[in-house]
């Protein structure tokens, strides 16, 4: 599962708002509502944000693994691809 929660922490630490992000950079609130609910974004939305944020996509997202998406994909919990 990808997570946003780093996002906030850099936007936090580099003095940019939600609000700024709409306002000045034309970001709509709904592309925010969804990287507040860790749902699908663009590639394309993920380099505009490291852009602004003079930022590495480490720095706003991270990949942690989900046991209830292995299922869904038939991948043993415990199985490792080598």
């Amino acid at each position: 599962m990808i997570v946003y929660d780093r996002l906030w922490e850099t936007m936090k630490m580099k003095g940019i708002t939600q609000y700024r992000l709409i306002k000045y950079y034309k970001f709509s609130a709904g592309q925010i509502n969804r990287l507040k609910q860790n749902t699908y974004v663009s590639t394309h939305t993920l380099d505009v944000l490291c852009t602004i944020l003079e930022c590495r996509i480490e720095d706003i997202m991270e990949f942690r693994p989900d046991s209830t998406q292995k299922l869904e994909f038939g991948i043993e919990a415990d199985s490792k691809e080598s």
